[in-house]
């Protein structure tokens, strides 16, 4: 079982309660393109913490109490072997507070160690807080992608960032 935990962060798998409440969240949620389909996502709950479907979904928990999630994703033909994608989302109450960061960067040298080369991850440019967060971790930042997500009944241009096993800073634990 896959449990991560820093100085205020766990990273776990979702218990099979906290599926309303995660559904809740996503539905609220301003960064999801669509409606979460309820059957779809509690199946990535009851397999959450293992690989399936080509994804790896975790909860993460502050002061006892799930505060978001956190997942990669690597679709079968859909990304190089040792390459994944990570997303995350945080419940509102959660955020502007470094637990994002914390998590992902638990998260990254967690998929870094096991098995993983690259991590990567997108977000609008206009997320000022998220690009920080990816800066400060010393993610690099790799250019940006087009008219790549549908927002507002356009597009919108997304910035990647990645970590590489080779370039990941090395922190004092």
């Amino acid at each position: 079982m896959i449990e991560l935990r820093g100085e205020r962060v766990t990273v776990r798998p979702f218990a099979s309660d906290e599926l309303d409440e995660l559904y809740r969240q996503w539905v609220a949620s301003e960064h999801m393109v669509s409606t979460p389909n309820r059957d779809v996502l509690e199946r990535r709950v009851e397999h959450s913490g293992e690989w399936f479907e080509g994804r790896l979904d975790l909860a993460i928990e502050a002061d006892g109490q799930m505060a978001g999630s956190i997942g990669a994703r690597q679709p079968p033909h859909s990304l190089p072997p040792g390459v994944c994608e990570i997303g995350i989302e945080l419940h509102a109450a959660a955020r502007g507070l470094g637990l994002g960061g914390e998590a992902i960067e638990l998260f990254a040298d967690w998929l870094l160690a096991n098995g993983f080369d690259r991590v990567q991850a997108s977000t609008d440019v206009t997320n000022q807080r998220m690009r920080r967060t990816f800066e400060r971790l010393g993610w690099e930042h790799e250019g940006t992608l087009r008219a790549f997500m549908p927002a507002n009944g356009g597009r919108a241009d997304y910035a990647m960032y990645a970590v590489t096993r080779r370039s990941r800073p090395r922190r004092a634990r």
